[in-house]
């Protein structure tokens, strides 16, 4: 499996700059990351368990707006390349396989405000 396990954009407000703007989204098994293409404003999580869980389980309302995207991803656990749920709130993001229901769990762990190499493409 590649490192690019999901890796896609999603258009809303910045939390931090207000601008409706592309906001990229990367997850890979050791880490995620939820950028602003605006102003660079950067959340990044940590993983916290993998298990097969009933959606939505493992993630909580947070203090802004939860985004459900599906995204096509080749599972770690059963190997299939098909939709996954990828939810994203404030504080956790969580990916799903729709095929066999294998759970990433990841923490809100750290916040900067830079502009990286971070881009979609």
């Amino acid at each position: 499996m590649s490192d690019r396990f999901i890796f896609t954009r999603y258009r809303t407000d910045c939390y931090h700059c207000k601008q409706n703007a592309d906001q990229i989204i990367k997850a890979v098994p050791n880490q995620a990351q939820v950028a602003c293409e605006n102003c660079g404003a950067t959340r990044v999580f940590v993983p916290r368990s993998e298990d097969v869980d009933a959606a939505g389980l493992l993630t909580k309302i947070g203090k802004y707006p939860v985004w459900e995207l599906v995204e096509e991803a080749t599972c770690r656990n059963c190997h299939t390349t098909g939709p996954h749920d990828l939810i994203v709130s404030s504080r956790h993001l969580t990916v799903r396989c729709r095929n066999c229901k294998f759970t990433h769990f990841y923490k809100f762990d750290l916040e900067y405000l830079a502009k990286d190499e971070l881009k979609f493409g």
